[in-house]
């Protein structure tokens, strides 16, 4: 293993939980089936995920590359939702979108590993990047409820530079921000796709938080090192 200079981190699933956006979703479709008559919760459930499973293929990568943004995204989605349920008011679809809007925003927490790994990067005086596929308006939303934006002496996201892990391009502008060398930095992250191959394309050691210990199979790519929590890195500052 190289040793580094500084560390990239990924944002969802690696350093914000976001097991609870699911009920999110269900506490909204609750608190609007009990406000208007003739919806109904479980359907409106179910219509949600309906919905995401065909119009997330149509946006993706217009919300990854910023030719959408988040909220007219989780706004289109509401409507579809909506009108799966034989409702075409334009002012119900606004307000379950707030209410989801809310509900998402307070449900975004840290994992339990991650302010004690990057309080001690920081008294170290080891810089932080952060590089991450979204919305800007998405994640920095994020950012700003985790209040942990602060952390990163350089931010990354998709939305606002047009490009995309695991494109090495992303790497290179957090590298660039950073004045260091590929080889003196290291990427972590939970996707195989996104953060082991791009950080590895782009030069970087490519660590894999696989939190599940999923099994990883031959065909994907490897990892330089493969931890199960942030805290396995406490032995590398």
């Amino acid at each position: 293993m190289k040793p580094f200079r500084a560390l990239s981190f990924d944002l969802d699933r690696t350093l914000l939980d976001g097991s609870r956006f699911q009920d999110s979703i269900a506490c909204a479709c609750e608190m609007m089936a009990a406000s208007q008559p003739g919806l109904d919760a479980p359907r409106m459930i179910s219509a949600n995920a309906e919905v995401w499973s065909r119009y997330w293929h149509e946006v993706e990568i217009k919300e990854l590359l910023g030719e959408l943004d988040g909220a007219s995204v989780s706004l289109e989605a509401w409507r579809r939702t909506l009108e799966a349920c034989g409702c075409h008011d334009e002012a119900a679809v606004r307000l379950v979108a707030g209410i989801h809007g809310q509900l998402a925003r307070d449900s975004h927490r840290l994992f339990d590993d991650v302010e004690g790994l990057i309080s001690a990067a920081r008294r170290a005086r080891i810089p932080l990047a952060l590089v991450s596929n979204g919305a800007s308006d998405t994640q920095r939303a994020k950012l700003r409820v985790l209040k942990i934006e602060h952390w990163f002496d350089a931010i990354v996201i998709s939305g606002e530079t047009r490009v995309a892990k695991p494109d090495r391009a992303a790497f290179r502008l957090a590298l660039d921000a950073l004045a260091l060398e590929p080889a003196e930095v290291w990427h972590i992250g939970d996707s195989l796709t996104k953060d082991v191959a791009g950080a590895k394309g782009a030069g970087l050691t490519a660590v894999w938080l696989n939190r599940n210990g999923v099994a990883r199979h031959g065909s994907d790519p490897e990892a330089d090192l493969e931890i199960r929590s942030l805290t396995e890195l406490f032995a590398f500052l």
